[in-house]
């Protein structure tokens, strides 16, 4: 069973939604937006939450996130990385199949559901395994996981790239058949043997094995044509390269069903910060030059990019304190993703906070079809919902997390704007900054 949250009537006072217009009231009852509007009164015994004219949105979606859970629990359990989310304004994230054992059959992916629900914090939806083991080899029963309690919505074999063109083929078909995606870790895995960081100059100075752009880009390219013969839709995980955008404009010029997103650390971070070996930095994709920012920033204004996913990739710190080429890739992202998207869209001009609706929270419902998520404001809606306070200056303090790891490339730095209150179908999950226990 869920955990017990009181779900009576909510009233936010003040509230400036999508950030646009004179503040306004938001009534919930019963999981539901019933009334906005300016002056609305509490009913008896409502929670009145004072947002002071903070921003109010959607409550966001991730596509891209791990949890760790089954196998890896001392690094993330899926309740911890469900406080970390919630505090992150998110209601849905969609967990990762690298876990150990891998989600590649209902027994796993119907396990992840069900704990999601016990915990209660966000919608947990279990991503499933496009082969067996992610070993790029056979298929993995995708038709059994859809259909289980897990209700899997989307295949990945992310942390590999499904190499074999034969196999993502008979993958695109499969899922179309079943009114699936698929997710590619665009990597093609020949260019990058013994590569760690960005190919260029930073690299080649520093001495790390290079990962070219053309790794990704071949892969993407292939996809792209293979999901047209496939008449499928396939997804690019963690585009993180300029050349990536303009394939993007081009697939969908053909009229290709593509889709793909972009991470915060791709949007802010480049290739840099590797000057000092830290092995927090090492991911993969790796962090590319300023060009492929300014592209990706760009992209993602430009609905070329669909969405941000934050690739929350919790590590043990024995995995991440060692030799730069030994450190396993990944970073925290879940509890810093909407001060990065507002420093460098929001304050940049590149988004509005409509936008940012768009690429955080509509728009990767639409992707994976949740039809809950991602919904207008609106009398009627479900109240999954986000406030946001965009003056809010924090410092990131990574121990202070809520994930277990603490391997986040953003400690120390300070952002401009926080979630400071999530709501799940009417239920506060966070309130001032903190887990609603």
């Amino acid at each position: 069973m869920s955990r017990g949250f009181a779900r009576g009537d909510i009233l936010i006072r003040g509230a400036r939604i999508y950030g646009e217009g004179e503040p306004q009231d938001v009534l919930i009852s019963d999981g539901e937006i019933r009334a906005i509007g300016a002056g609305l009164g509490a009913p008896e015994g409502a929670e009145v939450i004072e947002a002071a004219g903070q921003v109010l949105l959607p409550g966001f979606v991730d596509l891209h996130t791990h949890l760790r859970e089954p196998g890896r629990e001392d690094t993330e359990t899926i309740e911890s990385g469900s406080s970390a989310a919630a505090l992150g304004g998110y209601t849905a994230v969609f967990a990762m199949a690298n876990t150990s054992p891998v989600a590649d059959s209902v027994v796993i992916t119907d396990h992840v559901w069900r704990r999601g629900q016990e915990v209660g914090l966000v919608d947990v939806h279990p991503v499933g395994a496009v082969t067996v083991g992610l070993e790029g080899k056979q298929l993995a029963e995708m038709a059994t996981m859809a259909s289980g309690i897990g209700k899997v919505k989307m295949f990945s074999d992310d942390g590999h790239c499904v190499y074999d063109p034969l196999i993502m083929r008979r993958a695109l078909e499969y899922s179309s058949a079943l009114g699936v995606l698929i997710a590619q870790h665009a990597e093609e895995p020949r260019l990058t043997v013994g590569a760690v960081a960005h190919e260029g100059p930073t690299a080649a100075r520093l001495g790390l094995a290079g990962w070219p752009r053309a790794a990704e880009e071949s892969i993407v390219a292939r996809d792209a044509l293979l999901a047209r013969d496939a008449g499928a839709r396939v997804h690019i995980c963690h585009a993180s390269t300029a050349g990536t955008v303009e394939l993007m404009k081009w697939a969908r010029g053909q009229g290709i069903s593509i889709t793909a997103e972009v991470t915060p650390h791709h949007l802010l971070l480049d290739d840099s910060r590797l000057e000092t070996y830290d092995a927090v930095n090492r991911v993969n994709p790796p962090l590319r030059e300023p060009s492929d920012i300014a592209a990706l920033r760009q992209g993602l204004a430009d609905g070329v990019i669909d969405c941000v996913a934050t690739d929350h990739a919790p590590h043990a710190e024995q995995d991440k304190c060692c030799e730069f080429s030994a450190a396993r890739p990944g970073m925290l992202g879940l509890e810093t993703a909407l001060a990065i998207v507002a420093q460098t869209m929001v304050a940049t001009g590149l988004l509005d906070w409509r936008g940012v609706a768009r690429v955080m929270s509509e728009r990767p419902a639409e992707i994976v079809g949740l039809s809950d998520q991602g919904r207008p404001i609106a009398v009627g809606e479900p109240a999954n919902l986000t406030l946001v306070d965009p003056d809010r200056e924090w410092t990131v303090r990574a121990p202070e997390l809520a994930s277990i790891a603490q391997n986040s490339p953003f400690d120390a730095m300070t952002f401009g704007a926080r979630v400071t209150t999530t709501l799940l179908r009417g239920r506060v999950t966070v309130r001032d900054g903190k887990v609603r226990a």
